[in-house]
């Protein structure tokens, strides 16, 4: 058993971690020096593959200008990188702002949409039938509680929830109609 000392271990270790490490990672630490920050701020480099990087930037107008400067952009990257780049591609394609938070739609719940009955419809069990025609009179059973009691819309005479005649005047798929 030899006895290295700690520090020559971990030259070694930090040697090969270096050599083992992947030319993305290491694009990623340095693209901020190589391209400016302004560019920086408005591109991301997304994969190598091939050879050929991919980067997403915030515009068309990045994309074409960047395409235009590519050749020397790579001879930058390539003194830096272990394997060359052939090529790089410049794409507004996977853009997504980080800085920019995305605005969620909200959650409309439903009891707080215009269509909702309340607790008033009848739910089966989930059981299916086997028989098509008691299949058919339950489905009819289960439409006739839904509709008994609904206003009828005035333009199709089809039963509508009451709050879609609150919001629309109308039933839903004649509102869309008027869309």
């Amino acid at each position: 058993m030899s006895l290295k000392p700690i520090n020559d271990i971990l030259g070694v270790l930090e040697k090969q971690a270096k050599w083992q490490e992947q030319p993305f990672q290491l694009l990623l630490k340095f693209w901020a020096e190589v391209v400016e920050s302004v560019t920086a701020a408005n591109t991301r480099p997304l994969s190598i593959q091939r050879d050929v990087l991919s980067v997403a930037t915030s515009s068309a107008a990045w994309a074409q200008n960047l395409t235009f400067g590519r050749t020397s952009l790579l001879l930058k990257l390539n003194k830096k990188l272990p394997t060359p780049l052939v090529d790089i591609r410049f794409s507004t394609a996977s853009w997504q702002n980080p800085s920019v938070e995305s605005k969620q739609q909200p959650t409309v719940l439903p009891y707080d949409h215009p269509s909702y009955l309340g607790d008033e419809i009848n739910r089966s069990d989930g059981t299916p039938t086997k028989d098509v025609n008691l299949a058919f009179e339950h489905w009819m059973k289960v439409m006739r509680s839904r509709s008994h009691g609904l206003p009828l819309c005035p333009q199709c005479q089809s039963p509508t929830p009451p709050g879609e005649l609150q919001r629309w005047e109308v039933c839903s798929v004649c509102a869309a109609k008027q869309f």
